[in-house]
């Protein structure tokens, strides 16, 4: 995604601060993580019920909300709803891959949205919502894009449009403010925006 960089704010030096600790799983959302685990980080809308999504999942180990895939760092929301940051609402997502494979993460992105929105999902509109996959390792970036290819094929067999998903190396992941870590714990009744395409994934 081009943005003009001349408009981003600068950011901070220094990140948000944050507990660390996950509500429901009580495992630290900060690194250094246990030997083992693997990581990636997934956007595909508002990062709410995104997060929610993969800490549901067996073998994930922690989850945490944050931004990613822009310029300013340090981030905070009301710049990155802003627009010019170039950063996504994204989910770090750390895993044991003895106990849950990367394919299985992809299916779970990949049906919980529609990534062909582009700059959107649904009534969430702005480049913060856009699909996006960041990936860590050589193996994560093919395994991706392999699975991008699988689910156009279904997409377009059922007659829907091209993927806009980005998928490229992380960078940098700027956690989000305390109140957006494992929001629909802390509110059940909070607004959730995933809606899938209702087209399996054939992968996993």
């Amino acid at each position: 995604m081009s943005i003009d960089t001349r408009r981003a704010p600068t950011g901070r030096s220094t990140p948000i601060e944050i507990s660390g600790v996950h509500t429901v799983s009580g495992h630290s959302m900060l690194p250094p993580f246990e030997p083992g685990l693997d990581e990636i980080v997934f956007g595909l809308g508002c990062f709410w019920g995104a997060e929610q999504l993969f800490w549901q999942l067996p073998g994930v180990h922690v989850t945490a909300a944050g931004y990613a895939g822009g310029t300013t760092p340090n981030p905070t929301y009301q710049e990155t709803c802003g627009g010019q940051t170039g950063h996504a609402e994204v989910v770090r997502v750390v895993f044991d891959p003895d106990r849950i494979a990367l394919e299985t993460l992809l299916r779970a992105f990949w049906e919980a949205h529609d990534p062909t929105q582009g700059n959107r999902q649904g009534n969430d509109i702005g480049s913060q919502y856009r699909s996006i996959i960041l990936t860590t390792s050589k193996a994560q970036q093919d395994a991706a894009i392999r699975s991008r290819q699988a689910y156009q094929q279904s997409l377009a067999n059922a007659g829907r449009g091209e993927i806009t998903t980005e998928i490229t190396p992380l960078e940098a992941f700027y956690y989000a403010e305390e109140y957006h870590q494992q929001y629909l714990d802390k509110n059940p009744g909070g607004y959730c925006g995933l809606r899938g395409t209702g087209v399996s994934c054939p992968i996993g």
